[in-house]
């Protein structure tokens, strides 16, 4: 089950908690019935660097060699 993060309102507090993907998000923590709002995280993966896009795996034209 995935895990996502909950703000309580009145005091800011972060929590992460465990629900289905097919559930309506929390409007109250389950154990404490505090009001929570779900917030948004940065994705767990960051590509740096080269050899991550369309353009990095093109082969580099040659100036002036052969052919036609």
């Amino acid at each position: 089950m995935p895990t996502y993060l909950y703000k309580n309102i009145q005091t800011g507090e972060i929590y992460e908690l465990q629900q289905s993907m097919r559930d309506e998000p929390y409007t109250a923590h389950p154990e404490t019935g505090a009001p929570v709002k779900r917030v948004l995280a940065r994705p767990g993966i960051a590509f740096k660097g080269s050899g991550f896009y369309v353009t990095d795996s093109r082969p580099k034209e040659s100036s002036g060699g052969g052919g036609e």
